[in-house]
């Protein structure tokens, strides 16, 4: 009696750390059931997962032996997992809690009716139920309608705030990199002159915008800066649908989530949604230097502004760039009208395009010249995006931890090569690679590794997902082998080059890959 009851004791905390670890995948994977089967499919599976469901085969293989040593097993996978921390922790909220409550109760309901109809069989009954995540899954098909219901009444409430406001300023910024960082640069400078909201954080998808309108808009704020993400065809329509922007703002368009998107040429039409949702009389501002947006004819109803580093024709262009190891200078040549004097202590190509954005939309609300380079001096850089640190042992750190996309970190590599530094400093880059890219992953990463080896001294390539790729460009840009260094996590990557760091040492972390990567 004592092993049945200590056997089910330890049953509850390994389903517990079960099905726990599949709701937080299955929000890592905003929720939806055809990423999570992608992510499942692709073998991008925890290893405890795979050693769970070994362990769970094999006791319904072997269900009459004795339970007492399978409970202790049980016992310490579910101790393990919930002491694992990750870099992106399961967010408690409503919807999850609502997902843990249904997970629990079909659980009970499939346990107690196999004790009660198959006393004997109970256990493996109950231990097939950690073989896959069939009960979340389960529990996601249960509250379907109800999340339906839910979700709809958040956006008629949304929709019902944002018709009471019809004054407010809505610019939507979207792009497959640089959308945070201009949102950010726009929001500090328009302050100068508006009372302004942004949504926060990541919150770029429609829930992330309801959300925002709902808890932080109210009726005093004069412009709305929405950012607007996607992973797939139509959700940047979704999210005009509701707000709908006067202005809109596209920083890129690039190889991003090509596993979702299928094809570049399905990224550019998603990001144009914005542009085709804005109005007559609405304005149009869009990155010229991005090759997959000055390639192709723009048919909008609005006025286009285009703006650019590179690109010589472009509206709003930035000349006489001048970096110094503290801060940015250049000058803005607005259609042969040249605007001298723009400071800024963000470094990099990249962040002079995001500001010039923010430039365009102020000149459009009447934001003076002189606020705006008062404002531009006090951006403050943000984390993880190209942000500039100096450690007390003189060690200078890039950090582009933040996401990663091919065209971003050639910019990040531009940064680092060019990046002041003494004689004898080495240049080193860490960085796990690029993912979600389909068929195009393996090519990018290996190009990638090109990349790297023209621009520093030591490549320490993390994680396992694109070792092989990065290390096949590395070999191709024949960069010595032993300034390479291989390692499964950024901890170890750090841990080895803390031993080997010198006085003037830049180091440029370059992405860091999700909790659902190995």
């Amino acid at each position: 009696m004592i092993y049945d009851i200590i056997f089910w004791i330890a049953y509850i905390a390994l389903w517990a750390a079960v099905v726990r670890y599949d709701v937080h995948m299955f929000q890592h994977n905003s929720y939806r059931v055809e990423r999570y089967a992608r992510w499942w499919r692709g073998g991008n599976k925890h290893l405890r997962s795979i050693v769970i469901a070994i362990f769970a085969l094999l006791c319904i293989v072997t269900f009459q032996m004795d339970w007492l040593p399978k409970a202790v097993v049980m016992f310490i996978i579910a101790w393990r997992e919930f002491r694992t921390t990750y870099k992106k922790p399961l967010v408690y909220t409503m919807r999850v809690w609502r997902l843990l409550t249904t997970a629990t109760l079909l659980t009970a309901a499939a346990v107690g009716a196999a004790i009660y109809f198959l006393p004997a069989y109970a256990p493996t009954i109950a231990l097939a139920l950690l073989v896959l995540p069939a009960v979340m899954l389960a529990a996601n098909l249960v509250n379907k309608p109800l999340e339906a219901a839910i979700s709809r009444w958040y956006y008629n409430d949304a929709k019902r705030i944002l018709r009471s406001m019809p004054d407010l300023k809505i610019i939507g910024v979207t792009g497959s990199f640089g959308k945070t960082s201009t949102k950010h640069y726009l929001y500090r400078i328009l302050s100068e002159k508006y009372n302004v909201l942004m949504t926060p954080g990541n919150f770029n998808t429609t829930l992330g915008v309801i959300r925002t309108v709902r808890e932080h808009l109210k009726p005093h704020h004069q412009v709305f800066i929405v950012e607007m993400g996607a992973k797939q065809v139509g959700d940047i329509k979704e999210i005009c649908d509701l707000v709908h922007p006067t202005i809109g703002i596209v920083t890129a368009v690039g190889e991003m989530h090509l596993e979702t998107f299928h094809s570049v040429e399905n990224v550019r039409r998603t990001k144009f949604e914005l542009i085709d949702a804005l109005p007559e009389g609405g304005l149009a501002v869009v990155n010229m230097d991005s090759e997959l947006i000055a390639s192709k004819p723009i048919d909008h109803k609005s006025a286009l502004v285009g703006y650019g580093v590179k690109y010589h024709d472009a509206d709003y262009r930035a000349a006489n760039i001048r970096y110094t190891p503290s801060e940015t200078s250049f000058d803005v040549d607005y259609r042969g009208e040249l605007r001298e004097g723009y400071t800024t202590h963000l470094a990099g190509r990249g962040n002079i395009l995001n500001l010039l954005a923010a430039v365009a939309v102020a000149d459009h609300l009447g934001v003076s010249e002189q606020l705006q380079k008062r404002a531009m001096r006090q951006i403050e850089q943000i984390e993880h995006r190209l942000s500039i640190k100096r450690t007390a042992g003189g060690v200078t750190i890039i950090d582009d931890a933040y996401n990663s996309n091919p065209t971003g970190a050639k910019m990040a590599l531009e940064v680092l090569h060019h990046f002041s530094r003494p004689a004898d400093a080495r240049r080193i880059v860490v960085t796990p690679g690029f993912v979600e890219l389909g068929a195009r992953q393996a090519e990018l990463n290996r190009e990638l590794g090109r990349d790297i080896a023209a621009a520093c001294d030591i490549a320490v390539v993390v994680n396992l997902t694109n070792r092989e790729a990065i290390s096949a460009g590395l070999k191709d840009a024949e960069f010595p082998e032993g300034q390479i260094i291989l390692a499964d996590s950024f901890a170890e990557a750090s841990a080895t080059l803390a031993q080997q760091l010198r006085v003037g040492d830049v180091i440029l972390y370059e992405n860091d890959l999700p909790d659902s990567f190995k």
